[in-house]
């Protein structure tokens, strides 16, 4: 039989009158609660109001009694302000009236003493020709809360040259009167060498400047366009303005070294930013202090064993002890430096997409067998003799920078040095070039590891620079052999030496060191064809720059005792005091 569905009753949406009765004195009770904790709010916000304004009484008006500013100065600029923004548009009158305010306040209270004085004069002029609104006939134009900003803001600027600044603040100490005379001639007064746009406001705005501030732009501007004489580089090189599209970021590892700080010249010149990453170990800061005032120059102190990040566009790792005694000295160190410090600054080029140059070593090659050495000849090394923790971490470094290249496709460039000398060479480091020179010029005995019949190539340092220039530039990546392919025996040399010093000095001849290579001659036909590269710099040219070099260092220091065939750490070369 159908079933029948019963639907419930629905409750009553209408209350008794009872139930309303007994539900108002609840109301009413709510009522009143709410009117109470509405008045308590009302409260506790008028006092909070009012503690809000005793506190910016506390803070404000110090402030305004120690800048001897008073109310009615604030209202004139809060009106002044108003009626510009007004004057700029109906439309947006409210919203830039707000930011009027805001930067009018700003430029009272952080004020510093020469922005006062240019408000001091700013409100005078106001006083003058607010209401007639002329100004052409007025000895200065009326500046602007632009201007007034601008100038504010160009006063606190950071400055770089230390030196320069406190030249700076003696000069405003003593010139600010004279500063403040100045009027709308002081944009003519400023000479042409300094760009018109690097002064804030001078010649957009007719911004008045003091002579101080002149004169520290044209010391930036001379300071950012060339190198300062120091005691080690006594002579000016020249920076040029190349465009952003052109000037790399190049990252020189070894930068304060002998070869390095040369390397950083060569690029300083040409226009690049060069980043000198060094621990100081055989390197010297007075090999590139005539360099750390530039804006294009940076130093970081780090041991390349330690990764590092960069943005860099190249990589010049020349960072390794390379005089016998210096990585003798600590040999486990050095083959750190040469594997360690090749992985991680591979591994930073692989991640900015940067091209890497190593400076390798002819040591490569050992005791040759064959003569002269070409880079195709696989070399004749004891592995495990006292020299083997250069020679092999170099050959290990090349591996690794070929294996980059075929498995990361990192740009890799590898060049083969030959004994090189100049200037900035370590007097101490114990090479030949070195310790006959500063014997001679000493008058003690020139001494010879062995027989004297063992053969050398010796070439200036700029020539080695330039290959490494074009090396890194050039499309070839393999390795490259770059050296002076003229070739002396080390006794003949010292002999020259020598003459050349005017000495009397005796020659010595010592016994010989442990793997002494008996013969060194580079073939460059590989670097003359691929990269167009030859030295050009004379033996005996390049001889009279180096010892014209280690005469001054002589002269500094007092004495200078060589160092011998043996491990030893670098030595400071000590300035001898004067009686």
């Amino acid at each position: 039989m159908p079933r029948l569905l019963v639907r419930p009753p629905r409750p009553s949406s209408r209350r008794s009158a009872a139930a309303r009765r007994q539900a108002q004195p609840v109301l009413n009770e709510t009522a009143v609660t709410s009117r109470s904790s509405l008045s308590a709010i009302f409260s506790r916000q008028t006092f909070l109001t009012l503690l809000c304004g005793i506190g910016i009484g506390y803070i404000v008006l110090p402030i305004l009694v120690v800048n001897k500013i008073g109310l009615d100065d604030v209202v004139e600029r809060l009106e002044y302000a108003n009626s510009r923004s007004t004057a700029s548009g109906a439309g947006r009158a409210g919203g830039r009236s707000g930011q009027a305010r805001v930067s009018e306040l700003r430029s009272f209270h952080n004020r510093d003493e020469s922005g006062s004085r240019a408000l001091a004069r700013d409100d005078d002029e106001d006083d003058g020709d607010s209401t007639a609104g002329v100004r052409g006939k007025k000895k200065k134009a009326k500046k602007t809360d632009r201007q007034v900003i601008a100038k504010r803001d160009y006063d606190n600027t950071d400055n770089a040259g230390g030196s320069l600044a406190g030249e700076e603040e003696e000069m405003d100490s003593g010139d600010s009167t004279e500063g403040d005379g100045i009027g709308d001639g002081a944009a003519a007064a400023v000479p042409a060498a300094i760009d018109q746009h690097s002064v804030v406001g001078l010649k957009t705005h007719q911004e008045p400047v003091s002579d101080a501030e002149v004169r520290f732009l044209e010391n930036q501007q001379i300071l950012a366009s060339q190198s300062v004489p120091t005691v080690t580089t006594p002579y000016v090189m020249k920076t040029p303005q190349i465009p952003d599209s052109q000037r790399m970021k190049i990252l020189i590892t070894g930068g304060a070294g002998f070869v390095g700080s040369h390397l950083v010249d060569k690029l300083m010149m040409e226009g690049h930013e060069v980043i000198v990453l060094d621990n100081f170990f055989t390197g010297q800061k007075k090999n590139i202090e005539h360099w750390l005032h530039h804006p294009n120059f940076s130093l970081v102190v780090h041991d390349v064993t330690e990764p590092i990040m960069l943005e860099v566009d190249q990589i010049y790792h020349l960072a390794c002890p390379a005089s016998p005694p210096h990585y003798q000295y600590n040999p486990v160190k050095t083959i750190k430096t040469s594997t360690m410090g090749t992985i991680n600054m591979l591994g930073l080029a692989k991640r900015v997409k940067a091209r890497m140059l190593l400076t390798s070593t002819s040591e490569i090659y050992g005791d040759p067998q064959v003569h002269p050495q070409p880079e195709s000849y696989w070399g004749n090394v004891n592995t495990i003799g006292p020299r083997s923790c250069y020679d092999e971490g170099k050959r290990v470094a090349e591996t690794m920078m070929y294996s980059y290249r075929n498995q990361n496709n990192v740009e890799v460039r590898v060049a083969r040095i030959f004994n090189t000398f100049g200037p900035r060479m370590h007097p101490n480091d114990g090479r030949v070039v070195s310790n006959f020179i500063i014997q001679s010029l000493q008058d003690k005995d020139i001494t010879i590891y062995g027989t004297g019949e063992q053969t050398r190539s010796f070439q200036y340092v700029s020539d080695l620079v330039d290959g490494l220039y074009k090396l890194m530039n050039g499309d070839y990546d393999g390795p490259v052999n770059l050296g002076n392919p003229d070739e002396y025996s080390v006794k003949s040399f010292a002999e020259y030496i020598k003459e050349m010093t005017k000495s009397d000095s005796e020659i010595k001849l010592l016994p010989k060191s442990t793997d002494d290579p008996s013969q060194r001659k580079p073939d460059i036909s590989l670097a003359s064809e691929k990269i167009g590269w030859k030295p050009k710099v004379k033996v005996r040219d390049g001889l009279k720059e180096a010892i014209r070099y280690f005469k001054s260092v002589l002269d500094e220091s007092g004495e200078i005792i060589p160092t011998g065939p043996g491990a030893a750490k670098p030595k400071k070369v000590k300035i001898q005091e004067e009686a």
